[in-house]
């Protein structure tokens, strides 16, 4: 049904860009996919196992930054970590969690690091994981220095050091 249904809507895209209005100037969907081309290889190159990923939380001025809801958050996370949905990025809101320093050592997660696919870290298609969608905009707003866990884990091992809300 789904594979119906994306048929017929690639079917009538092309009826439907004739009559769309002139592009939106505050969106720039080739600007994303030429900043998403230049971040794959830092990604890469930024991938920490879980024991190094521990590592580098504990140090002093990283940021260990939960991009999922407000809500999610609340009902766990990682401890230490400091929420910011990505629906709320901005230049501003950023600065104001991550502070004067935009070379500062920021470390993310997202529900795809998480085995249990379990309330509140339920997995999302892989493609769609919101780790990627968080590195391309922290990169995208200026932060260079982005570190991702790269791991697998269950939000139940001591060593994750998991918050339950």
């Amino acid at each position: 049904m789904r594979i119906l249904l994306l048929a017929a809507a690639l079917t009538a895209a092309p009826a439907l860009a004739q009559n769309a209005a002139a592009p939106n100037p505050q969106i720039d969907y080739p600007g994303f996919q030429t900043l998403t081309a230049s971040v794959a290889p830092k990604r890469a190159a930024r991938l920490l196992a879980f024991t190094a990923f521990k590592a580098e939380a504990a140090k002093p001025d990283v940021l260990l930054l939960d991009a999922r809801s407000a809500d999610a958050f609340q009902r766990g996370h990682i401890k230490g970590a400091v929420n910011l949905p990505l629906t709320d990025f901005t230049a501003d809101s950023l600065a104001a969690v991550i502070g004067a320093n935009p070379d500062r050592a920021i470390l993310i997660y997202c529900n795809n690091n998480f085995r249990n696919d379990a309330a509140p870290v339920r997995m999302k298609a892989a493609p769609l994981a919101l780790n990627i969608q968080t590195f391309i905009n922290l990169v995208g707003y200026g932060y260079p220095n982005v570190y991702e866990l790269a791991d697998v884990v269950d939000f139940n091992d001591p060593r994750v050091e998991w918050v339950k809300g």
